[in-house]
């Protein structure tokens, strides 16, 4: 009998010691600490927006509690009261409040924004005020989504028309045409580049072949003797005005025959009767020349 006890009570405090471990297993994945006493607030709202139970607590982006339940007055509809369990050295100064904060990936998280007053604060039970702010997700829905609905009937008719000018013929047409530009312009870059690649280096040589010879022709003419030459041109200049004087004047027989007529004419005059003496000497040639073996003479 002894034995059978025994067992039972055995049995009974496993059963019991199991059951605590679970029980603190449960609230400690809720966050909850049950050998350390915590205060808990009430904070009152009018929509928590999916809050849930054990959703951590934030002040000043530091983790300071946990939601511990969350009850809704079924007798004031549209008032829904959470609990919250904070660690015991917090302390919410009278004037701050709740505000829920829903996130980018819809979650729901609580902040307590505290306020500067140092003197008061609230007790343990106390209820402090709460506020719901959607963040980027109630400005898209109070903001951008009615203005998206305006937007609506003018996008289906702007799409109408985008499909009406799409549909026509000429647009295809210009799309083959832009299409024939695109490739011409390819072309064109190709040949461009080609160009920079061969034709401008062999152009820049030429280039600097060209200004090598310019820097060889600068350096000829600056070793010319430029008074000396401008001398040897006077000179000659000199010795042809001279010349020319000599042409002009009628000192020389050679300016005799330039500027005086009279000798031309007589010249001309021999040379007319050297030729008339010619054509006689060949008309009749026995009159200027005679030869006979006896010696007679007409």
């Amino acid at each position: 009998m002894k034995k059978i006890i025994g067992k039972e009570v055995k049995i009974g405090v496993a059963f019991i010691v199991a059951l605590g471990i679970l029980i603190y297993g449960l609230n400690y994945l809720k966050g909850v600490d049950i050998f350390n006493p915590s205060k808990y607030v009430y904070v009152k709202y009018n929509n928590i927006n999916g809050l849930i139970k054990s959703s951590p607590v934030y002040a000043d982006g530091f983790r300071v509690g946990t939601v511990s339940d969350i009850i809704y007055d079924y007798d004031n509809p549209g008032n829904i009261i959470v609990q919250v369990e904070l660690d015991d050295e917090v302390r919410i100064p009278k004037g701050s409040y709740a505000e829920l904060r829903t996130e980018m990936l819809g979650g729901v998280t609580m902040h307590i924004l505290l306020s500067n007053n140092m003197r008061e604060s609230y007790n343990v039970g106390d209820t402090i005020p709460g506020v719901l702010n959607n963040g980027i997700m109630d400005v898209l829905a109070t903001d951008f989504v009615p203005q998206i609905e305006r937007m609506m009937p003018k996008l289906d008719s702007i799409l109408a028309s985008v499909n009406k000018l799409l549909a026509d013929e000429r647009i295809n047409s210009m799309l083959a045409n832009a299409d024939n530009t695109m490739a011409n312009l390819s072309h064109a870059s190709a040949s461009l580049r080609g160009m920079m690649d061969k034709d401008i280096p062999d152009a820049m040589r030429k280039l600097n072949d060209i200004e090598d010879n310019v820097v060889v022709i600068t350096d000829n003419l600056a070793g010319i003797d430029y008074e000396a030459t401008i001398n040897s041109v006077n000179q000659t200049l000199a010795e042809v005005k001279s010349f020319t004087s000599k042409l002009n004047s009628k000192d020389n027989t050679i300016g005799l025959l330039l500027n005086d007529s009279s000798m031309y004419n007589n010249l001309n005059s021999t040379f007319e009767n050297a030729s008339n003496l010619l054509y006689d000497l060949k008309a009749h040639p026995k009159r200027y020349v005679h030869f006979s073996l006896f010696g007679k003479k007409e």
